[in-house]
């Protein structure tokens, strides 16, 4: 087998293996945001403030994506997702102690540090990115977050029955489960070789390869089509956690049961990764720009759409569902964009940045909109979280995209 072969086989492989680690990771997500009211309740916090440990969450996750995308341009992608999982895996058995001692400090800790868990983990994109040139880019992103979907089915298989009785052991024990989805993360990035940066590197000889010779994010930011795909990513991630983290509250304030919100959750879990065999070829096909303006005003209407839905589950379900396909388009579409421009030493960080973004707009909305379910109610969630996407639309349709600059200049 020849030199390009063993890459080709390599990457397919390494591919496999980042969208597995993927069903894990959201087989945790399925119950850190499906289950954070109710935990945050069991261990004495206010309704008022049921947003804050999901928010909690998002701001460690957005805080651990730079740092761990740093951490992979220097040291590779394999070492790094190996510590995320392992954060993941102690954060679940924190949040569950929390539980059984009623102590909210331990809970939020154990939501910060799966927080942080998602957060390197979601860096999978820059893996996938590094493995295949650009034009087939987008689909092998794609394909690495369609993992998901397999977390987001199996999550309710396990929690669902643990969690209908209203027993706090019930959520101890799902707690518990969710460790069990980091454990199996962990194994798993300890088989991806070669590092995906070290197949990067060897499909572009010429690119910068190490960290000391890579550009200065400051300067980064500032190359022609990179603002617009940092709003996008900042704008659709915001505005779709808010809609997910807030649902549940949303959901039980309308009279239903703690266990129907896992169908939910699993519908817009499905939206957001189960189309990726589809969503990966329509972006090749119509282009980035549109589907990141696409996306970003299906996943507005989407939550607008929930005001009319909530009394329903099937319904919920079907507008979650659009609020996650909208995110998968325009956040796939955002992300290759922004790995197009960005040397393989430069990618993850860039990456990671544009996550830090993301999650503490999406934090900051969740604690907003926390308050604003108790006192105003849900017009004033869904309002204000379709809006940062709106305008994302807008700026992305009329911004210049300009050419990928091979080198840096100046």
């Amino acid at each position: 087998m020849d030199a390009s072969a063993e890459l080709a086989s390599a990457a397919r492989r390494n591919l496999l293996l980042l969208a597995t680690g993927m069903a894990a990771l959201y087989g945790m997500v399925e119950l850190a945001f499906g289950a954070s009211t109710v935990t945050f309740e069991e261990t004495g916090g206010s309704s008022a403030l049921a947003g804050l440990a999901p928010a909690v969450y998002l701001a460690c996750a957005g805080l651990a994506a730079v740092a761990a995308g740093r951490a992979m341009d220097r040291s590779g992608r394999r070492p790094i997702l190996i510590a995320g999982f392992a954060a993941g895996l102690v954060g679940c058995l924190v949040a569950g102690l929390g539980v059984s001692a009623g102590s909210l400090p331990l809970v939020m800790l154990g939501f910060g540090l799966t927080g942080a868990a998602t957060g390197t983990v979601l860096l999978s994109r820059a893996a996938a990115a590094d493995m295949f040139p650009p034009e087939r880019r987008p689909r092998a992103i794609a394909q690495v977050l369609f993992g998901a979907v397999f977390g987001a089915l199996l999550g309710p298989l396990l929690f669902s029955p643990l969690l209908s009785g209203g027993d706090p052991s019930g959520l101890e024990l799902a707690w518990l489960g969710a460790a069990g989805f980091m454990l199996a993360g962990l194994v798993i990035a300890a088989l991806l070789r070669p590092d995906p940066q070290q197949i990067a590197r060897a499909l572009a000889p010429d690119s910068v390869t190490s960290q000391s010779a890579s550009a200065p994010l400051a300067r980064i930011v500032r190359r022609p089509g990179v603002p617009p795909a940092l709003l996008a990513v900042l704008a659709s991630w915001a505005g779709m956690v808010a809609v997910m983290a807030l649902s549940g509250a949303a959901l039980l304030d309308h009279g239903h049961d703690q266990d129907a919100v896992f169908p939910v959750l699993s519908a817009h879990f499905v939206g957001m990764f189960a189309l990726f065999g589809v969503v990966g070829p329509v972006i090749e096909r119509i282009g980035r720009t549109r589907a990141i303006a696409g996306g970003l005003l299906l996943l507005a209407v989407s939550t607008v759409g929930l005001l009319g839905t909530v009394d329903s589950i099937p319904l919920a379900a079907v507008t979650l569902f659009g609020v996650g396909l909208g995110w998968s388009l325009s956040f796939v579409a955002a992300t290759a964009e922004l790995a197009e421009r960005a040397e393989p030493a430069e990618r993850a960080g860039l990456i990671g940045f544009a996550d830090l973004l993301g999650d503490l707009a999406g934090a900051a909305l969740v604690v907003a909109g926390g308050f604003a379910l108790a006192e105003v109610g849900l017009v004033a969630v869904c309002v204000g979280a379709a809006l940062l996407p709106l305008a994302a639309a807008v700026w992305t349709i009329r911004a210049p995209r300009g050419r990928m600059l091979a080198t840096e200049q100046g």
